[in-house]
């Protein structure tokens, strides 16, 4: 192609997913997920547009919030359970064509169910399509976690012999080979697909000349289950892959952590205060969080309360966990405090993890070299933390982390 190429990234997120209900705007370590596959496209060189096609108009907004328009709502006869992407497709590019006038020469559709992708992932598929004037579209493969040469079909009801799913020239029976000698295979993946706007108005996503762009297996990620959510959160934040990211770039946990500092409110309690006649506050903890700070102390990690203000319910509470705790710290003075302490005691910030719940905590983040917000803090402190746990505060979020160190360091 000469001149400029128009590329358009469209993102494909109905409403009535079964699977993971609402799954296009659940949090997935800390941003909606549809949010991954916008940032894929908005940091791309090559792309010059980017859309959201979908039926739901919650989706929407969360896309626009995200960098995305939403020109259309798409018809609710192409959101349904069993609709393929071939109609949602033509559906877009014929609606931008009649009512914009656009028609762009390559379209990049991004599933958000694949939201763990390589830095270049698109534009690197779209330069092999442009660069091959014979190709139809690019799509990302990975190498086959099973081999199909070792597998079978079975005779109608199963009482009959199997035949081999697949022959292979010069070896008699592949069934029965060693994995070394066979073809390779790869497996398609959701990350990306490029394709000619030309192919899809002609009635395929794919054309009949595919060529592939090759993606580490360690990136395969697809969002089916709640299983599938799980593993897909621990890959990026324990994975080491250098990813696409809405917000910034997540840190990896220290190989070797020297100090964890946590906050009081909302963390090592649920956030709640019960406040008697006589002004005495009570607070909810866990009890989990106490027991794992034997196996800490035994690791010769020192833990340590960072709390705002002066409350006997810190220093108890404390006490109880056999932690040091330092308290009446002015809301905009906890990341001085935290810096002047590991200044006196010559612990390397990159050494650090800080667990925190609320704004005063963000430049704690700033400090530590690994910054943990807990499951239900603040949307801006998940946004900026490097690592969110499952639990909340108060229900078992400082054992989760403590868990993660001593499993680093392979302490149990």
């Amino acid at each position: 192609m000469d001149g400029v190429v128009e590329v358009l990234a469209l993102i494909p997120a109905r409403g009535g997913s079964k699977g993971i209900p609402r799954k296009n705007i659940r949090d997935f370590s800390g941003y909606p997920l549809i949010a991954w596959s916008i940032a894929a496209a908005k940091q791309s060189e090559l792309v010059t547009r980017v859309i959201v096609s979908t039926d739901d108009e919650e989706i929407a907004a969360v896309a626009r919030a995200w960098g995305a328009e939403t020109p259309f709502l798409r018809p609710a006869k192409f959101a349904e359970d069993k609709t393929t992407d071939l109609p949602v497709f033509v559906h877009a590019l014929e609606w931008l064509a009649e009512n914009e006038n656009y028609r762009p020469d390559v379209v990049v559709q991004l599933r958000p169910t694949s939201p763990i992708r390589p830095v270049g992932l698109v534009d690197d598929a779209v330069r092999i399509l442009l660069q091959h004037a014979d190709a139809d579209s690019v799509r990302g493969v990975v190498p086959a976690g099973q081999n199909p040469h070792k597998m079978w079909r079975l005779a109608p009801g199963g009482s009959g012999p199997m035949t081999n799913l697949l022959a292979v020239e010069g070896i008699e029976e592949p069934y029965n080979a060693p994995r070394q000698i066979l073809p390779d295979i790869h497996w398609q993946t959701g990350h990306i697909d490029a394709i000619r706007a030309s192919v899809i108005l002609g009635g395929s996503m794919s054309g009949k000349r595919v060529y592939p762009i090759l993606i580490d297996p360690d990136f395969t990620v697809d969002l089916d289950n709640l299983r599938d959510w799980v593993r897909a959160e621990w890959l990026v934040a324990f994975g080491g892959l250098t990813m696409v990211s809405p917000g910034r770039a997540r840190r990896p946990m220290p190989e070797k952590v020297s100090l964890l500092a946590l906050d009081f409110d909302g963390v090592v309690t649920d956030n709640r205060v019960w406040v008697s006649e006589e002004g005495r506050e009570m607070v909810a903890a866990n009890r989990s969080d106490s027991l794992i700070m034997s196996k800490m102390r035994e690791a010769g990690i020192p833990v340590v309360i960072l709390s705002s203000e002066v409350n006997p319910v810190v220093s108890a509470r404390a006490k109880k966990m056999r932690v040091e705790a330092l308290q009446g710290i002015g809301i905009h003075d906890k990341a001085e405090v935290l810096a002047n302490l590991l200044a006196e005691r010559k612990i390397d910030p990159a050494h650090v993890v800080y667990v925190g719940n609320d704004i005063n905590d963000l430049p704690c983040f700033e400090v530590a070299g690994w910054a943990v917000a807990v499951a239900d803090a603040l949307p801006e402190v998940v946004r900026a933390a490097d690592y969110v746990t499952q639990k909340t505060g108060g229900h078992g979020a400082v054992r989760e982390v403590c868990d993660l160190i001593l499993k680093r360091l392979r302490i149990r």
